[in-house]
């Protein structure tokens, strides 16, 4: 596999294991507003597209839900107070960024994730080898994935290009982000979708641990 100078993380499903909390999350905003509850792997299926398509998703009728707004800011509230109960990292996953970084190379993460909780969850878990976290924030311009706007804006952040940069991540959404950005993708099969499911998104570079990126 060739090295690369600069790694482009995607968050969930690839650095972090952060379904337990997000579906805890769901499901509590689903019970306060009387809707019914999904299971983890209902929710593995949702996540992807960031949080408001999330919960489109897990509430019945979605957005023309006449209670979808009070349910989306409940999920919200929730899940900044409950975003660290049961996340961590992948196994290997800290120990391959620590090396990455020793050897000189850079890193960020980008996600559909909200910006405050990406923020969070990378200064929490990350604080000595992502430099640059950004979430989403499209009210700024920036649209999420897969528009390369995060990537390109990451890419700027640390003030390189992308002629040796690599994007990695575990889904669908990530696979089409790095290409229209204009660099390459490697898919994990640690995350939230499965080998079968990527290649038939396009995906050609694959890894099954984190050590396999060095």
């Amino acid at each position: 596999m060739k090295t690369y100078s600069t790694y482009i993380f995607d968050l969930d499903g690839t650095l972090l294991d952060t379904l337990g909390d997000l579906a805890a999350s769901v499901n509590y905003a689903l019970r306060q507003h009387g809707m019914p509850e999904h299971s983890l792997d209902d929710v593995r299926r949702f996540v992807g597209n960031g949080v408001r398509l999330l919960m489109e998703r897990a509430v019945p009728d979605g957005a023309a839900n006449p209670l979808f707004e009070e349910a989306f800011a409940t999920f919200r509230r929730y899940y900044m107070d409950h975003a660290l109960d049961t996340t961590r990292p992948y196994d290997g996953i800290p120990e391959t960024l620590a090396e990455l970084r020793r050897r000189g190379c850079h890193m960020a993460v980008v996600s559909n994730k909200m910006m405050a909780a990406t923020r969070e969850l990378c200064h929490h878990f990350f604080p000595d080898t992502v430099e640059v976290a950004i979430g989403e924030h499209e009210a700024e311009g920036i649209r999420k994935k897969p528009a390369p706007d995060t990537v390109l804006a990451a890419l700027h952040e640390l003030g390189v290009g992308k002629d040796e940069a690599v994007y990695v991540g575990d889904s669908d959404v990530d696979i089409e982000t790095a290409r229209n950005a204009g660099i390459p993708c490697i898919s994990v099969l640690w995350g939230f979708r499965d080998r079968d499911f990527l290649l038939q998104h396009g995906a050609r570079q694959f890894v099954s641990t984190p050590k396999e990126l060095l």
